[in-house]
């Protein structure tokens, strides 16, 4: 230890811990690949199958659509620890159970793990659903306000009527 860092504690400074750097687009399509790859070798039962696919699906369309909605957002970090954290952590932990066990014993009142985990995948579905809502709205907002900007720049459409029924 030397002396700079012995006086830093003596005064109660706090030795900065190396933080690791945020994952990277890369990060979250590797970690969604691997998801895939448990549910292969774990033989899942294709309602579990076909909600992760729908997860993976909306987190791959989201992901360009991430700078919209600004880094560090508490969106943006739900899209990424959905996908490198509660999306694994979910499916392995019932993929580590014995198939029948799971899919016929009670844990939670009358569901089984099978049934917990269906809600716990709706549940992160229906939140990616409204993320990729969001970012796509910001899209839709900005292609309004160009409107308006090119309406006001310019005026009103001046071209051929395309409105249906008869013209007065």
């Amino acid at each position: 230890m030397g002396l700079k860092s012995w006086l830093g504690r003596r005064r109660g400074e706090e030795q900065a811990a190396a933080v690791p750097p945020a994952p990277t687009e890369q990060d979250i399509l590797a970690a969604l690949n691997r998801v895939n790859a448990m549910l292969a070798e774990g033989n899942a039962p294709p309602v579990i199958t076909s909600r992760v696919q729908r997860i993976a699906r909306t987190i791959r369309d989201t992901l360009p659509q991430l700078r919209h909605l600004g880094v560090g957002t508490i969106e943006s970090y739900s899209v990424m620890a959905t996908a490198t954290d509660y999306l694994p952590e979910a499916v392995g932990g019932y993929l580590r159970l014995p198939r029948e066990w799971a899919d016929t014993r009670p844990i939670d009142g009358y569901k089984t793990s099978l049934m917990v985990l269906v809600d716990q995948l709706e549940l992160l579905a229906a939140t990616m659903d409204k993320i990729l809502d969001a970012a796509n709205r910001a899209d839709a907002q900005a292609l309004i306000a160009h409107g308006m900007f090119l309406q006001a720049k310019f005026g009103p459409p001046s071209g051929p009527d395309l409105t249906l029924g008869p013209t007065p």
